[in-house]
Order: structure tokens, then sequence, then C-alpha cells
């Protein structure tokens, strides 16, 4: 379990560079086994920084939604943003920082992401539902969209990649397409985590969806699957679809050896709303996974698609 932000420490011995990266790729390879499997495709000083990246962003969840997240606050999450500025000027405060300073050295990035990401985890300690898709949307941003921009540095682009032959001279930098996926990977989360989250008393769905197909909360709570759900499920399906494809245009320009496993991690992420649908639309009593056996297929698909898109 990860732990809560504590007042840096300067006495505190702190792990080797070395065991600060272990460390990460231990916490990445038990809490997302998909993400992981995309990041042993990338060369090993890339997924090395995705590991560090990965792992501050998951402490920056479990704040929120971690078991103890009954004692977090707002000061909680400041405490946590201070110690996100000593990182970004090189000095760790506990283990796991080790890591990611020597990735901020090797991968320059820009801090607006990271206190974006904590920005949307102060969202989820005062909300738990939205009223429209366009709320949801910032929300997803801010929770996921950011790993997009923050990997983007470590993915790197084809500087011989142009998005059209008259401004061949212009280096292109899908960050949209990052945005796209990261968005397109929270709203498969919350498809999937629907009957979890909403023990939880928290309804990310937009409201305005629900009524629209007639589905009230109440439904919600008591799980049922009709076709009011379904239609309400294929509709939200479909959505997240439509920013993977958003994606998906984006990595033609990522440097070469980044192809690989991008196009890996989506089609992996995406097959779990395959699974959804195989499942009949039951997130209530059935949580969708892609087995393994099903995500060794994707891996030569997507190989082709890295070398023919």
């Amino acid at each position: 379990m990860l732990q809560l932000p504590k007042p840096p420490s300067t006495t505190q011995p702190l792990v080797s560079l070395a065991e600060s990266y272990e460390l990460c790729r231990q916490i990445t390879e038990k809490y997302s086994k998909t993400f992981y499997l995309g990041t042993l495709l990338m060369p090993k000083h890339k997924r090395q920084a995705i590991w560090a990246i990965y792992v501050w962003c998951r402490r920056t969840d479990e704040l929120v939604d971690g078991p103890q997240a009954r004692l977090t606050t707002p000061e909680t999450l400041s405490l946590w943003e201070k110690q996100l500025d000593l990182v970004f000027s090189g000095v760790p405060s506990d283990d796991y920082d080790v890591a990611l300073v020597d990735t901020l050295q090797r991968f320059p990035m820009d801090i607006q992401p990271f206190r974006d990401m904590i920005a949307g985890q102060h969202m989820d300690l005062y909300r738990s539902r939205y009223e429209t898709f366009e709320e949801l949307k910032l929300y997803c941003y801010r929770v996921a969209g950011t790993v997009g921009l923050m990997s983007s540095s470590v993915l790197g682009v084809d500087d011989r990649f142009a998005p059209a032959p008259w401004s061949a001279d212009t280096v292109y930098i899908p960050e949209d397409e990052a945005i796209a996926l990261g968005i397109a990977n929270q709203l498969t989360n919350i498809l999937r985590d629907v009957g979890e989250d909403t023990g939880r008393g928290r309804i990310y769905l937009p409201l305005e969806d629900l009524e629209r197909f007639g589905y009230s909360e109440e439904d919600l709570c008591k799980g049922v699957n009709d076709e009011r759900w379904q239609a309400l499920m294929r509709f939200q399906i479909q959505r997240a679809r439509d920013y993977y494809e958003d994606a998906e245009r984006g990595i033609r320009a990522l440097n070469p050896d980044s192809r690989w496993p991008v196009w890996a991690a989506l089609m992996l992420y995406e097959g779990i709303l395959n699974v959804i649908e195989a499942n009949n639309y039951d997130v209530f009593t059935k949580r969708a996974y892609v087995p393994l056996p099903k995500k060794m297929l994707y891996l030569p698909v997507a190989w082709l698609r890295a070398q023919a898109l």
C-alpha cells in the first residue's frame, strides 16, 4: 500500500536510483498489469521513466481513492503539491521521488500537467456527480489526459514527420491526441468501475445522459441491467471509442521506438470495452478485464499497425 505524503525530511536516507526504479517497476506491475505489459515493449530508459511517472500518478490518485483516502484533506493535496515542487527543483523527498527526479532530468517536461492532476483530485474531494459531459471531460483531462502530456516527453516525436507537405519544416507534437488517449482510458475506467464507484457513492456517468435514456440514479444503485441501461452503455462506449480513434491519429508522429508500445497500450485498454459488451454490459457483478492469452494476441497486431499506419 502506498503511503500518504509526509513533510520532506532532510535526514532520511533514500534508496539508490536503481532501487527507486525497481520500486516503481514493482508498483506498475502490481497495480496496472495491462499498462505494464505495454511498457515492456519500450527501450529500457523509456520504460523506466514511464514507471516513475505512473507511480507518481498512482500515488496522487490514491490520496483520494486509496485505503487512506478518508485522511485526505485540501491541506494534504497542498502538501503533495509542495513535494512536487521539490521534485521539479531536483530534490527527492522519498524513495519514489528519486526515480522521478532522474526522469525529469533525462526527459525535461512541464510541471503544469502534474499540477492539473492534483486539481483533479481536488474535484474528487468535493464532487460525486457530474451534470454534463463537458464537466466530466474536464475531470477526465485532469486525472488522465495529463498523463498523456507527461508521457509525451518520454515517448518523443519523429522529427521527420510533418502533418502536411507544405509544413515540412514543422515538427508535429501530437498533444491533442495524447490528451485524447488519456480521456479514452479514463472513460473506459469509468465504465468498467460503475458498480464499484456507485458503492462508494460516486456517479461519474453524466446525469444528463442518464436522463436522456430514462435511467435513474436509483436504477444505477440497484444495478438494473435492462434495455435502458444497455442503450446508455452503448452510447458511452461509442464515445470512448471516438476518443481512441482521435488518439490513433497521433501515433505515427511518435518516435519509431514508441509506436508499438503505444499502439499495444491503446488496443489492450480499448479491449476492455469489448469485454463489457461481451458481458452484456453487466459492470455491476462482473469486472471487465482482458485475459492474458487475449492480450498476447493484440501484440502482433499492434506491431503491424506501428509499421504500417
